[in-house]
């Protein structure tokens, strides 16, 4: 089942982020450092009391899989519209769960609490060579709303 996370998740969550970084050195280990999570336990720990960062875990007994999330508003822009924005900032099946449709009840829950917030969208970032997250996304319906590029000097 999807619900908030807890502060007796962070375990789990850590399990998780290592996974991610795994993935995340993969690909690019030009940019991201071998073996790290994305957060420590004290940033977790701060993060899971910020209204405005929405963390969602699907829980089986054990966590297997995790949606970290951001909630952003343009209000009174010059040049945008005003609307309010879910970013899911993060998203992870545990490896030895995938398959099981879990990534799917994270993405499903993630858009239903957005709508209840009134949002107008939901947005992603995924990294080049990550082919598996960007089919999954596709699948859920998304599509592309920019791309980002480099070049490496």
């Amino acid at each position: 089942m999807v619900r908030k996370a807890e502060h007796s998740d962070i375990l789990g969550l850590t399990a998780l982020l290592y996974q991610v970084d795994a993935v995340h050195h993969g690909i690019r280990p030009d940019l991201f450092k071998s073996n790290t999570p994305k957060y420590s336990e004290q940033e977790l720990e701060r993060l899971l009391d910020d209204a405005d960062k929405p963390v969602f875990v699907y829980d089986d007994g054990k966590i297997l899989g995790h949606a970290f999330c951001q909630i952003t508003e343009v209000r009174n822009h010059r040049l945008l519209q005003d609307i309010k924005t879910l970013y899911i900032d993060d998203i992870c099946v545990d490896e030895a769960a995938r398959g099981r449709h879990i990534g799917q009840a994270l993405y499903e829950h993630v858009c239903d609490y957005a709508r209840s917030l009134g949002c107008y969208n939901i947005t992603l970032n995924v990294w080049g060579g990550n082919d598996p997250a960007y089919a999954f996304y596709r699948r859920m319906g998304m599509r592309v709303q920019k791309t980002g590029m480099e070049t490496i000097l």
